[in-house]
């Protein structure tokens, strides 16, 4: 079957969560079908890592997205009924590609709701739509945590776009969600399409337990750190949460490990006590070295890879409700769910002062993780969902 990917990003490295899940799907395509991937190149990076994957077997075709030069050139879009996510992700350049290369496709699979409407001029063909997380419920959570005029803004977007997604979904075969809990926001708001889940997995090579335990004390946080979630979460942490865990255990540290650093979030590496990495070449390296991690993530959908990876570390996580969520793991046993600071604080400075609970703790995480989120075993079904989507033929709404 010759399957025609599209992605918000090139699906290489995986260094990033759309990344590791994209890149881990072609690879699991390309080993029975024919995949050709159009991707938004947003550096020169993702240039290198398209030529890369072409040399590897899967042509990858790069078109050049400036993000900031086309949120500016959206902004129009305000004064309309149409999505900004639309005006950010659209490009004639990538819809002529995927016209040139929809004449000699089988399927067409679009991770994300923006790249789905590529899809759109091309009704014979069957349709696959992955839809990572429901954006439109991500942006309403946005709204919530914003003042005006952000919070009009994003809620205008949360509603716009869903009237986007509703006409979207049941153009495709299926439209697929990573947890259980998506899936039934989903069939709330969108019920007249099918839908299935699809869970994410976790690199259980590259995600090992350390061999000497981590250093005690030290608290690590892992993630892009110019996405609003991640730097509302740290910015959460280090300001009410970590004062009250030093405040009975001084030495405690912690390490915010990920790329692209805002400037609110490098201004938390002044406060006592905390470290800001920038990009780390290995996260593993740096989750090894630590002996907690924390997710103190207050707005979330899907299944955050953070809690995954450091769980495949046997690490002990402390984690809220929103970023463990979509993990079907049980509280107390596998990982600690706390959602405001002092039970979070508590939660830590217990587990610093017990080492050998946390170990055992971190121990059952990653015989959890073994057992469950191995990409072999998370992306089992997917052979059959292409075969299913082959055979129906294009999708009747």
């Amino acid at each position: 079957m010759r399957v025609l990917f599209l992605s918000q990003r090139v699906p290489f490295p995986p260094d990033r969560g759309d990344k590791i899940t994209t890149w881990h799907m072609i690879e699991r395509m390309s080993r029975a079908h024919e995949v050709h991937c159009v991707a938004f190149a947003h550096d020169d990076t993702d240039f290198a890592a398209a030529a890369h994957l072409t040399e590897c077997g899967i042509p990858t075709t790069p078109i050049r997205h400036d993000e900031r030069r086309k949120k500016l050139l959206s902004l129009p879009l305000l004064a309309t009924r149409k999505p900004l996510t639309l005006g950010v992700y659209g490009s004639r350049s990538l819809q002529a590609e995927v016209d040139r290369l929809a004449a000699t496709s089988d399927l067409v699979y679009a991770f994300s709701s923006s790249m789905g409407a590529f899809f759109l001029p091309h009704p014979r063909l069957p349709r696959v739509m992955h839809i990572a997380e429901l954006d439109s419920d991500k942006w309403t959570q946005y709204a919530k945590r914003q003042r005006f005029p952000m919070s009009w803004v994003y809620r205008r977007e949360g509603r716009t776009l869903l009237e986007f997604e509703r006409r979207l979904a049941p153009l495709a075969n299926r439209n697929v969600l990573c947890t259980p809990l998506e899936e039934r926001l989903f069939q709330e708001r969108i019920p007249n399409a099918r839908s299935l889940v699809l869970r994410n997995g976790v690199d259980l090579d590259r995600f090992h337990p350390a061999a000497d335990g981590g250093e005690p004390g030290h608290l690590v946080f892992t993630g892009v750190m110019n996405y609003y979630p991640n730097v509302e979460g740290c910015e959460f942490f280090v300001r009410e949460v970590l004062p009250l865990v030093r405040r009975e255990h001084p030495d405690v540290r912690l390490s915010i490990v990920g790329s692209h650093p805002t400037p609110a979030v490098s201004r938390l590496g002044r406060e006592p006590g905390v470290r800001v990495t920038g990009f780390v070449e290995d996260t593993g390296v740096w989750l090894r070295r630590a002996s907690i991690a924390v997710a103190p993530l207050r707005i979330a959908r899907g299944i955050q890879n953070k809690v995954l990876e450091a769980m495949a570390t046997a690490l002990p996580v402390v984690g809220t409700s929103a970023a463990t969520q979509g993990v079907a793991a049980e509280d107390g046993r596998d990982y600690l769910v706390r959602d405001d600071a002092r039970s979070i604080a508590e939660a830590v400075a217990g587990l610093v002062d017990d080492p050998e609970r946390a170990r055992a703790l971190g121990l059952r995480a990653r015989a959890f993780v073994e057992e469950h989120y191995d990409w072999e075993v998370a992306l089992a079904p997917l052979d059959e969902l292409l075969e299913t989507c082959y055979k129906e033929g294009p999708a009747s709404p």
